[in-house]
């Protein structure tokens, strides 16, 4: 087998090191190869990024030393990192795994701040714990003897007023770096809400955001980090507040890259408003597990929209056909009735029967142009919807009274619980998406199946419904249901499982709520009805 030789290393040597991004990359990719032992410890790659320091952000080092938890860097860089600033520090001495005489040597050369943080550690060896102790019982404990006005002219405050010495001091000027700690802190507020009171007249253009396996942002640059940081992927279904559309949380649940998903920042930030946001997971590369995703964020152009676009002409024309389709659809069921009935006089037995059937393909084919109408209405925003509440238990049963004769042909039954709780929303809109969803679900079972219902709070905002998936849809795994085509199938569903499965979400996303689709349950989360509220049942 032939050797190859692996430039890894050479290619980011031999990076831009003098533009402005060209440093913390190129500090980013160093750090991730020697901290992951992807590349040997080479002397020059450390030299290179103590000089680059200097030129890279604090948040830029700090985010790639997380970047290395639960990785095993070896001592050279973790030697380096570790006497960095302690933000920097922190997450690696919290989780590096070094030999016993390692630490001893690393000891000497940290800050006493770096030290309190392997005191805090209950692995590390006993030779390193009575190194440890060689430095004194405590970290934190400094003589400085300055003046108070010197030491708020090094941190830039104002001088707060000394607490009066006691006569245990041991000199004059002693003081607990607690003091100091406060001191800075109470700086870095009020610088904070300065600067938050200055970006508030102007709008950021773009960031740059990690988040962690769950979704979740944990780190930012570009923008105020309060607004965005704890954001997550999987927004879609928040009614109010700041909010990621499906786009973002589908690629999510696949692990896969997403582009221009739309996202919206309440509040008075510089990042608030309308953002569209790129991002590619990441994967550790010899386990593959995966790690979150990195990604930016960039503010629409003047010739793109980060909302969903009003009234749509494919979707105006839609509802225009969807219109034309219905009145002769009614007139073909009425004429079907008034044969089955015999309202204009006797008809043969064959030409009722006929007729009857004529009647129930009308009305299937009423319910899908009602789908379409639904859909196109949600496509363009023209979907009205009223405030509410609605209790789910009897909507519930008189959907499974109206699916009677569907679910004695299939040999199926639903179960309904024995407890009701509400929701907050449109009543026919909440009816409609429990009928279209049931319907649907009960189309895919087969003789003897029951699917059960269930009630759960999710948390004090939220109801969650559960219903049991067909086993017939479990050919389907996760979100692949959502692109059936099955329009042959004899199974009910005029337009397909798909299509009707698609409305779903999408009407239950109108509702504030959200479709989860899994391989053995469907849960759809609705928003909980407000206490109080019962007399608006009462004008549903």
């Amino acid at each position: 087998m032939p050797l190859r030789f692996d430039d890894t290393l050479e290619t980011v040597l031999a990076g831009d090191l003098r533009s402005p991004t060209g440093a913390p990359l190129v500090w980013r990719q160093l750090v991730d190869l020697l901290g992951r032992q992807r590349v040997p410890v080479e002397a020059r790659a450390l030299n290179l990024l103590e000089s680059l320091r200097p030129a890279v952000a604090l948040d830029v080092r700090a985010a790639s030393a997380r970047a290395l938890e639960g990785a095993t860097p070896p001592a050279a860089l973790v030697r380096l990192l570790a006497t960095d600033d302690l933000m920097v520090a922190l997450p690696v001495l919290r989780s590096a795994d070094l030999a016993e005489q390692e630490w001893v040597d690393l000891l000497p050369v940290l800050a006493p701040g770096a030290r309190h943080v392997l005191r805090n550690r209950r692995d590390l060896p006993p030779g390193v714990l009575r190194a440890l102790e060689s430095f004194g019982p405590v970290d934190f404990v400094l003589a400085d003897h300055r003046s108070a006005q010197a030491i708020a002219e090094d941190i830039g405050t104002q001088p707060l007023a000394a607490p009066s010495p006691s006569e245990d001091d041991a000199g004059e000027g002693l003081f607990a770096v607690s003091d100091l700690v406060a001191r800075i802190e109470a700086y870095h507020r009020e610088r904070d809400a300065a600067e938050t009171v200055e970006r508030a007249g102007e709008r950021a253009r773009s960031f740059r955001f990690e988040t962690d396996a769950a979704g979740v942002v944990r780190w930012v640059e570009g923008v105020s980090r309060a607004p965005v940081i704890g954001l997550s992927l999987d927004l879609q279904g928040l009614a109010r507040g700041s909010r990621l559309d499906g786009v973002a949380a589908g690629a999510f649940r696949r692990r896969a890259g997403f582009t221009n998903a739309r996202l919206t920042i309440e509040g008075e930030s510089d990042a608030a408003g309308d953002w569209l946001v790129s991002a590619l997971p990441a994967f550790e590369q010899v386990t593959g597990r995966f790690m979150g995703y990195r990604g930016t964020a960039r503010r629409p152009r003047a010739d793109e929209r980060a909302e969903p676009a009003r009234a749509p002409i494919e979707a105006d024309a839609l509802r225009q056909i969807v219109h034309e389709l219905r009145t002769p659809t009614n007139a073909i069921a009425g004429f079907a009735e008034m044969i089955e009935t015999q309202m204009l006089g006797p008809v043969p037995e064959p030409y009722r029967d006929r007729a009857a059937a004529i009647r129930a393909q009308a009305r299937d084919l009423l319910g899908a142009i009602d789908d379409l109408d639904l859909a196109a209405r949600i496509e363009s925003a023209a979907l009205s919807l009223g405030e509410g509440r609605v209790a789910l238990r009897p909507l519930l049963a008189g959907i499974v009274a109206d699916l009677d004769e569907l679910l004695t042909l299939r040999g199926s039954a639903i179960l309904l619980p024995s407890e009701d709780v509400a929701v907050s929303g449109d009543r026919r809109a909440v009816e409609r998406l429990l009928a279209r969803l049931l319907a649907t679900l009960v189309s895919a079972t087969a003789a003897g199946e029951r699917l059960q219902i269930r009630f759960a709070q999710d948390g004090e905002q939220r109801v969650a419904i559960a219903i049991d998936r067909p086993r017939a849809l479990g050919h389907y795994p996760g979100e692949a249901v959502l692109g059936i085509d099955d329009e042959q199938d004899e199974d009910g569903t005029l337009l397909g499982t798909g299509f009707a499965l698609r409305l779903a979400r999408n009407l239950a996303r109108e509702l504030g709520g959200s479709l989860i689709i899994a391989p053995d349950v469907l849960t759809l989360r609705l928003p909980a009805a407000a206490p109080g509220t019962r007399e608006q049942a009462n004008r549903n």
